[in-house]
């Protein structure tokens, strides 16, 4: 073949349907439409697109609002209505149409088109109200719901194939919540953030990943068996905190008593403070055998019972590769913490944390019950390759002595590198 020939061909237009969508699909979608001038070959090439992602970059933005939202809309229906096929993904993301009507035409066009994946990301202002033709997306298998508001009717049954829900400052009820995640089956992935004191059970039995974030009265996970990872922030006002004070159930049980299979554990603000309320931890039902990192933050070094959660957590989990915990004691109380016998009476004389590899412990204050914890795990990790320790910002005359008194603490492991990080 000549090079001229060569020249002269549309090797482009000629590829594969599939491959031509592989590659408009990885255009913004602005770019993916206007490839239609291109020749009449490309006309509606980009039409039959299953994933259509819509954010401000589809128009020219101004300072002018009224222009922009029009602009937006505008760009938006006119992509639907020359849509050919079916739309898989819709995702839109977007501070200026917070409550248009037009998302509500949207909704209903994409619920007869097979969609199974939709994202609605609204910012700030006018709460969007979620239309009722949502719920007759049979076949959605993600959910991505920011700033709506939701409110599914009395006959809605659940998602069948949904694999993965997000709610984002999602106004609703907490018994919609609970009918939702029973509802959808096949749930695997589950994130609920920014909500108000919300009692919460979870009856997921496929749910592999859960991240919950907000001011939670309760939470109970009654049916998670193949949960893998999790990561919890609760934020506790002072009705929710005497809330917990008056409870009686142990929460460590409750939350984590029913997850063998789970593998990283991450809990951020008030989280092991929330396990720790309740009957007496004690022996622990299970044992994760899968569990190799955990990240526990603020814990508190005063409070036994947080203490002791945090022990029956990582001597149950025999398999711990990575720790990582930081301190947020009240130094003064700390420092006078009584009962050091404690850790005679409550860490097991034959616990051995074989694969055990790295410790990061942050803002550590020095105080007694925190150099306890970590003497027991200097002398109990065989295999501990770093043990990194960062001193909080507060602490300045006693970061010497804390240095000193580490040197002195014997190591299970003649490979263990203790590194002081001071910022």
């Amino acid at each position: 073949m000549q090079m001229d020939d060569l020249m002269s061909r549309d090797l482009i237009s000629d590829l594969p349907q599939s491959i031509i969508e592989s590659i408009l699909t990885r255009l913004p979608i602005r770019d993916a439409v206007r490839t239609s001038i291109l020749s009449s070959k490309w006309r509606y090439k980009w039409a039959t697109l299953t994933q259509l992602v819509f954010d401000e970059k589809c128009v020219i933005l101004s300072n002018d609002r009224c222009k922009v939202e029009d602009g937006l809309v505008n760009f938006i229906t006119r992509t639907l209505f020359l849509h050919q096929g079916p739309i898989h993904k819709f995702q839109l993301t977007t501070t200026h149409l917070q409550c248009c009507p037009d998302i509500d035409q949207w909704l209903l066009f994409l619920s007869r088109n097979d969609i199974k994946e939709l994202v609605l990301e609204l910012g700030e202002g006018e709460w969007f109200r979620v239309p009722s033709c949502l719920f007759n997306c049979k076949k959605l298998t993600r959910l991505d719901l920011f700033r709506c508001e939701f409110d599914p009717p009395p006959s809605f049954k659940g998602f069948l194939c949904l694999k993965s829900l997000n709610l984002h400052q999602v106004l609703v009820s907490p018994e919609a919540i609970e009918s939702l995640i029973s509802g959808c089956p096949l749930l695997e992935s589950l994130a609920l953030s920014y909500f108000d004191s919300l009692a919460l059970t979870i009856r997921a039995p496929n749910l592999k990943f859960l991240c919950l974030e907000g001011e939670f009265k309760d939470i109970c996970l009654e049916n998670t068996p193949l949960l893998v990872a999790m990561s919890v922030a609760m934020y506790m006002t002072d009705d929710i905190a005497e809330h917990f004070e008056q409870s009686s159930t142990c929460n460590f049980t409750r939350f984590l008593g029913g997850v063998p299979r789970l593998e990283r554990l991450i809990g951020h603000i008030y989280f092991t403070k929330f396990l720790s309320i309740g009957d007496d931890v004690g022996r622990l039902p299970i044992t994760y055998a899968h569990l190799k990192v955990v990240e526990l933050n603020q814990v508190s070094f005063e409070d036994m019972k947080e203490i002791l959660v945090v022990l029956r957590l990582i001597t149950n989990s025999p398999n711990l590769r990575e720790l990582q915990i930081s301190g947020s004691s009240n130094t003064l109380a700390a420092i006078d913490a009584p009962d050091l016998d404690f850790w005679e009476d409550e860490c097991p004389s034959n616990c051995t944390f074989k694969q055990l590899r790295v410790v990061r412990m942050t803002d550590m204050s020095g105080v007694p019950h925190e150099m306890e914890f970590i003497k027991f795990l200097l002398a109990n990790s065989p295999a501990l390759e770093t043990m990194s320790i960062s001193p909080c910002v507060y602490v300045m005359d006693g970061r010497l002595n804390m240095l000193i008194e580490l040197l002195r603490f014997r190591r299970a492991s003649a490979q263990a590198e203790i590194l002081f990080i001071q910022d």
